[in-house]
């Protein structure tokens, strides 16, 4: 069954409680929040404290996305500010301790996920599915909202769902960039099953309506 996270890094920065408030009263899973660190992105957004405000107005799970160099770093800043059965996705780009940041993510009572960019053949994360059960396939270079899809990376998720169906694996593929009406049912249909949606809902001045028909879309 498909979830939804808006992406707050698309909503009113400077009202984002009321953001949130507004988007309690639909079905969303959660929220997705992005961290970039102007290294591993060309782009600069919150840190542990926004996060920490983020998660004492909501009691949702959070979908952190750390677009960063030191992920290992922001995982242990993060962690004890989270809420329970949060995602926190990081960049097999990174080239990072991928086990070792799983097992203290699933420790801490949340969920460990690996991304990749768009160029990353998803093959790349098959050796890890052992120990991380969700995969985040980007459809946008990531660093900025509201970019368009990037139609190429369906194969992957054609890929990682063959992979797993012959080898037993349990994954959840996530996906973020450029969701909207016009592909969230083709993108549920091909196994994408978490959504982080930002402009797809943002750009709506009914927040909760399109929620609705973005969910209503994407059952299969």
């Amino acid at each position: 069954m498909a979830k939804i996270y808006p992406s707050l890094m698309a909503g009113d920065i400077l009202n984002l409680q009321r953001e949130i408030e507004v988007l309690e009263k639909s079905d969303i899973a959660g929220y997705h929040i992005d961290i970039m660190d102007d290294h591993f992105v060309p782009n600069l957004t919150w840190g542990k404290m926004f996060v920490e405000a983020f998660s004492k107005i909501t009691k949702k799970p959070l979908w952190v996305h750390l677009m960063v160099d030191d992920y290992r770093r922001w995982v242990d800043l993060l962690l004890p500010v989270l809420n329970a059965n949060s995602i926190v996705s990081f960049h097999f780009e990174s080239k990072n301790k991928f086990r070792e940041t799983s097992s203290l993510i699933e420790k801490n009572n949340c969920i460990p996920s690996i991304a990749i960019k768009p160029k990353t053949p998803v093959e790349e994360v098959f050796p890890f599915l052992d120990v991380i059960h969700h995969v985040l396939v980007m459809s946008v270079e990531p660093g900025f909202s509201g970019q368009p899809f990037l139609p190429e990376v369906i194969s992957k998720v054609e890929t990682l769902v063959s992979a797993c169906q012959i080898n037993g694996s349990r994954v959840t593929i996530g996906m973020d960039g450029g969701i909207k009406e016009d592909n969230i049912s083709m993108l549920a249909q091909k196994g994408v099953e978490d959504f982080a949606i930002g402009s797809g809902i943002f750009k709506y001045e009914d927040r909760v309506a399109i929620i609705k028909k973005l969910y209503d879309l994407s059952q299969v």
